[in-house]
């Protein structure tokens, strides 16, 4: 009896849920018809505008350019699933393209508008696509693909991932649960992070025009020109990313700007972690705004874990913490070895079951396979845990663990001491090779002007914040460290 009981005790399934009940998730609707419901109530009210430029866009604009140029598409000799590639930065008609295009049968597949002309031919070729959106800057890029081309009049190989209306649908359902009536037409929402990415088109743009809000567009990242925008444009909410937290709180050019005339409410943070310390910082120099950290990917859809919200009796989730489990989610924690699940507060690798999991990537079964599981399960490959108190951690990706002598290094941790040093101003940790090691943790970084600082001084003050094997073993000093527009390293998958 003792064996068999014990057998059962190792098969056990530890799978999370929601705190929250259950929302439901409208059958047969598409993207547009559930955001865009309701809209004719709030038809005068701005829906985008943009920060620089100050060009405005109301509801009843956007409900009018949505359906023209969803005709526009049907004349060209668009039909349903065809695919249509959008090379643009963020400009206030951004979700009216991409919108217009999925109400046309299309499939909106966005490209950062930065890329090289072989990476967009191969998202082109990959895609298969019939149609490519632009600008006039980045048209000379595309014309060479042998596509139709519509010029919008404005100033690793990615996988495709196949996200349905109905999984569209399903996660703004489940993120903007804690939404309540009273917030409807009140939020203005900083559109920053760039539109072709699942945060912006789906977490930012689709978010706001369901909840009716306003959205401030800006096309590329420039310190005064964000803080000008929060200022005058009266923005409530902020989702930004660490990159530009450490700006707001180490960069002098925030000290020209009269923080006591900000309505920031909440900034939201996600695509890379955020060190204790730097939220210290942020939250003493901007008293009274909320910090909430989120995690999502692409390939559920956007948001997946999140604080719920500003309304009373959500509950507030710890600091450092992603937030709790979202309603219809479930989730669980497995052994990356054996795809055993474990039980609260032992860290495995993050899988979710969901309305929101993709279809799959488009045309490649193989990697298809390999992330969602015959049972429904995607696999995220990012490590975290589950607390007594259903709070979700995030602590890295498995593929980018160091591991050093056969111990696993994160380098979101090192990266977070590391930017607790007065004299940093930006660092990025790496894995390089080493014949007796396997891997070692190397650091780039990005001093303050004018201190002096050695290798070995850095190396130091790590060490007397980690164990012996976390040490940092290689530091190199760098003018910036590069990012992508998403902000993220870009030495880094993260």
């Amino acid at each position: 009896m003792g064996t068999y009981m014990k057998n059962v005790t190792l098969d056990e399934e530890h799978i999370f849920s929601s705190r929250y009940p259950a929302v439901s998730v409208p059958e047969n609707v598409t993207l547009p018809e559930f955001v865009l419901q309701g809209a004719e109530l709030y038809g005068d009210k701005v829906a985008f505008v943009e920060a620089v430029t100050g060009k405005e866009i109301t509801y009843n604009e956007v409900v009018r350019d949505t359906k023209r140029f969803a005709k526009a598409l049907r004349s060209l000799g668009m039909k349903k699933g065809h695919v249509v590639i959008v090379a643009l930065p963020n400009i206030a008609e951004y979700a009216i393209i991409a919108l217009g295009i999925m109400a046309a049968g299309g499939v909106f597949s966005g490209a950062n508008p930065a890329s090289h002309t072989s990476e967009i031919k191969k998202q082109v070729q990959a895609a298969h696509a019939k149609l490519i959106v632009t600008d006039g800057p980045n048209y000379e890029k595309v014309k060479g693909l042998e596509l139709p081309v519509i010029v919008i009049g404005t100033t690793g190989m990615s996988k495709g991932v196949m996200l349905s209306h109905r999984n569209l649908v399903a996660n703004l359902c489940s993120t903007l649960f804690g939404v309540t009536p009273e917030l409807v037409g009140q939020v203005t929402i900083l559109g920053l992070i760039p539109f072709f990415h699942i945060y912006g088109i789906t977490g930012i743009c689709c978010a706001t025009l369901r909840n009716k809000g306003k959205v401030v567009v800006m096309g590329r990242y420039e310190l005064r020109t964000l803080l000008n925008a929060l200022i005058t444009q009266e923005i409530t909410f902020a989702p930004i990313v660490p990159p530009i937290i450490l700006n707001l709180v180490k960069n002098p050019v925030v000290d020209e700007f009269d923080l006591s005339k900000l309505k920031l409410q909440a900034v939201m943070t996600a695509a890379a972690p955020l060190a204790p310390e730097l939220r210290t910082a942020f939250e003493n120099k901007f008293p009274g705004v909320l910090v909430q950290e989120a995690y999502g990917l692409t390939e559920h859809s956007c948001i997946t874990l999140t604080h719920a919200g500003p309304a009373e009796g959500f509950g507030i989730a710890k600091r450092s913490s992603v937030g709790f489990i979202l309603p219809n989610l479930e989730v669980k924690f497995i052994d990356p070895e054996t795809g055993r699940s474990l039980p609260k507060n032992t860290p495995g690798e993050l899988c979710v079951r969901s309305q929101c999991v993709m279809r799959g990537y488009y045309n490649n079964e193989e990697e298809t396979s390999l992330t969602i599981d015959k049972n429904g399960w995607l696999h995220t490959g990012d490590i975290g845990f589950i607390d007594d108190d259903e709070n979700v951690f995030i602590v890295d990706r498995i593929k980018e663990l160091i591991k050093f002598k056969g111990f696993q290094v994160a380098p979101a941790e090192l990266e977070a001491i590391l930017l607790t040093h007065p004299s940093i101003e930006d660092a990025a940790v790496v894995p390089l090779p080493d014949e007796e090691a396997g891997e070692i943790p190397a650091a780039s970084i990005v001093m303050s002007k004018g201190l002096k600082e050695n290798e070995e001084d850095i190396m130091n003050y790590v060490a007397s914040n980690v164990a012996h094997y976390k040490k940092v073993r290689v530091v190199h000093f760098v003018e910036s460290i590069p990012k992508s527009p998403s902000w993220k390293n870009n030495e880094k998958a993260y």
